[in-house]
């Protein structure tokens, strides 16, 4: 059974960490100090459990807390080599875990076991951190305070900061709690609740006091209304792959768009270009956000094209600011510049943008530039926002031990920072695909007529950050348009698209009808042509190439019976691959294709009626259709939909970067088939 301290920590932390008003995803830490017995001398010890390095407080199990030894944590006290050497008192916490001790420590494992009391929260609330970068930030918390919670001058994170605090906290027997200049708070108890009910009385106390003391409008006047909500996010996707081809210049990135109302009422305000440019100041923010946004300076409506040309200046002259940025503060031994792209991207009228390495990276990052909005609201109604200074900044965003940590994170799957758009996801061989490709890391829109199987298929894949599902009839240009906004809008942009949307009516051709025939091409042969079409825009406003695939079919090459309209619908998608791998190669878009045969099991348009009519064509029951197709085939073996799945990845993944106008067969082998 977990011990007592140890399940009360969990629900204390899980608790604060559920309340955004309390602390950032993946911010501050929790601990406690209690006693268990010593498995090898069978004595009492007492033990330290805090939060582990990059874990999250809402979402925090046993399995992500560090477990170490106080007597020996404590005695790193005697060693301590002076504050100039003390990123190497991060490897020797290694030596004071207990057992196999758990998640790694954080840096900030000092402060939680030097402070004398057996529970302790750091937290990174907006109320705390306005009063913490506030001008005025000592005399507020005195003001607001008296001696019950004590003022902390700013020092980066680590055992010198532990020191301090252990230090405030002896010779005030009195405070619950500090304010960490330019950071946040640190709040102790007796007990969980104590401790909770202090770190709460903190945050509470300042957010009532801002709010009781604060002046109006601490942003100035409102110069940009935001758009129309329509016209907002009609200029938003227009936008977003800009934005997103300029920040991934060095490398690939995801987006998210955020346009709440705090955020439209920041990017609006008079002032905001001036307290944007002084950057975030809590360190978890700006290595999230990078030290300050990128700010769009024209008119909300302003002619897009006249938009993106200053955006293309704009991001120019940021990257030459940032380089700057790194020359004036790089050491010999500072890590090599990680990248001069924006994390953020503020456009009055319209809202933010925000980067990441993934979906979920992005939005977090937006998150917390929302936390930094909240911060310099409160900072700038009661004082002014004075964040921590640019040479902080860089000692922590250049940090040794932030790129130690940097390196231990996986490696990225191969499809990371790809956004796909698979039509006819929703069952059969598009659900096969859009699984394989959100395994293998891309985000992925599963685009079907029927969003309710869509639906079905996203929340398989996961939460929104992973996948989206929308409604798409691929034979209407305005719901294909309307389908790509939409995973504009989630993900900034698309990368592979998968034309697989098909179906097949079987019949000889004097049974053919019109509408069979229209039917068929529409959504195969103009469906492909009309996603193609939009997503192409898409990618070359990006500037990121691209892939798009075509599910076309054996059938494209070969002349079976009574199946007069399929086949003349899949050869019009497979020479589409054709023509458009010699148009769109300049833009380094790559166009292939697939030709699937006899995929029974799982196939939706088997299962819609098609298996019945052709095992009928070739006198077998339906329900042996599957092994029939693999017998006449070379290798003797079933096609499923995973295996087109599979050649869908290899020929995105990048082995294949130098292949266009290419037709993989996925067939088992029909000589009759083969390409000449």
């Amino acid at each position: 059974m977990p011990n007592p301290a140890v399940s009360d920590l969990l629900a204390r932390s899980n608790r604060l960490g559920a309340d955004p008003r309390n602390t950032n995803y993946a911010g501050g830490n929790t601990s406690a100090k209690g006693t268990e017995i010593d498995p090898v001398t069978g004595a009492p010890a007492e033990l330290l459990w805090v939060k582990g390095s990059g874990g999250d407080l809402g979402t925090l199990t046993e399995s992500g807390l560090a477990v170490l030894r106080l007597d020996r944590l404590r005695a790193l006290t005697e060693v301590f080599p002076g504050v100039e050497r003390e990123d190497e008192m991060v490897a020797a916490f290694d030596y004071c875990l207990h057992g196999r001790g758990g998640a790694a420590p954080s840096i900030d494992t000092a402060m939680h076991g030097l402070v004398d009391a057996p529970h302790v929260d750091h937290l990174h609330p907006d109320a705390g951190i306005a009063l913490a970068t506030a001008a005025d930030g000592p005399a507020l918390t005195k003001e607001i305070f008296g001696d019950r919670v004590l003022w902390v001058p700013w020092r980066r994170p680590g055992f010198q900061l532990g020191l301090d605090i252990a230090a405030v906290r002896r010779a005030n027997p009195q405070a619950v709690g500090v304010i960490l200049g330019g950071h946040g708070i640190t709040a102790w108890g007796a007990t969980g609740a104590e401790c909770e009910a202090n770190s709460l009385e903190i945050i509470e106390t300042a957010a009532a006091w801002i709010a009781a003391h604060g002046r109006e409008a601490p942003f100035g006047p409102l110069i940009h209304r935001p758009l129309p909500d329509a016209v907002r996010r009609e200029r938003a996707a227009a936008l977003f792959p800009i934005v997103r081809g300029l920040a991934s210049t060095d490398r690939a990135q995801v987006g998210h768009y955020t346009d709440s109302e705090v955020v439209l009422d920041f990017v609006g305000r008079e002032r905001m270009p001036a307290l944007a440019a002084l950057g975030t100041s809590c360190p978890d923010h700006f290595l999230r956000t990078k030290v300050k946004p990128l700010v769009l300076d024209t008119a909300p409506d302003a002619p897009l094209a006249q938009v993106e040309a200053r955006l293309r200046e704009l991001h120019a002259a940021y990257r030459e600011d940032y380089r700057a940025y790194y020359e004036r503060h790089a050491l010999p031994d500072s890590p090599p510049m990680r990248g001069a792209d924006p994390a953020i991207v503020l456009v009055p009228g319209v809202g933010m943008f925000s980067f990441g390495a993934g979906k979920q990276t992005a939005r977090v990052a937006g998150e917390f530039y929302v936390n930094a909005i909240n911060v310099m609201h409160g900072a700038e109604s009661v004082s002014a926002y004075a964040p921590i200074d640019e040479a902080e900044k860089f000692r922590i965003e250049y940090w040794a031990l932030e790129e130690a940590k940097l390196r231990r994170m996986p490696p990225a799957r191969p499809l990371a920072t790809r956004v796909a758009f698979v039509t006819g996801g929703g069952s059969g061989i598009g659900r096969a695909i859009a699984l394989r490709l959100a395994a293998e890391g891309a985000c992925v829109v599963v685009a079907d007529r029927s969003v309710e199987s869509a639906t079905a298929v996203a929340a398989e894949i996961g939460g929104p950050d992973a996948a989206l599902a929308v409604d798409a009839d691929v034979t209407s240009q305005d719901a294909v348009a309307a389908a790509l906004r939409e995973a504009v809008l989630a993900f900034g942009g698309v990368d592979l698209i998968v034309n697989n949307a098909g179906l097949s009516v079987s019949k000889p051709l004097l049974e053919t009808t019109e509408a069979d025939w229209d039917l068929q091409h529409d959504v195969m042969a103009k469906g492909s042509f009309l996603v193609a079409k939009a997503a192409t825009a898409v990618m070359i406003a990006q500037g990121l190439g691209g892939d798009i695939v075509y599910i076309s079919s054996k059938n494209s090459l070969f002349a079976g019976p009574n199946n007069v309209a399929y086949g003349a619908a899949k050869a019009d998608q497979a020479h589409q691959v054709r023509l458009l791998a010699a148009e769109l190669g300049g833009h380094g878009i790559r166009v292939n294709g697939i030709n699937p045969d006899g995929v029974v099991r799982g196939s939706g348009i088997f299962a819609g009626g098609w298996g019945a009519k052709r095992a009928a064509v070739y006198g077998v029951p339906e329900s042996e259709l599957g092994a029939y197709y693999a017998q006449r085939t070379l290798l003797k073996r079933e096609v499923l939909p995973e295996h087109v799945a599979n050649a869908v990845f290899v020929l995105t993944a990048g082995e294949l970067s130098h292949t266009t106008g290419l037709h993989i067969p996925v067939d088992a082998g029909v000589a009759a088939a083969f390409l000449r």
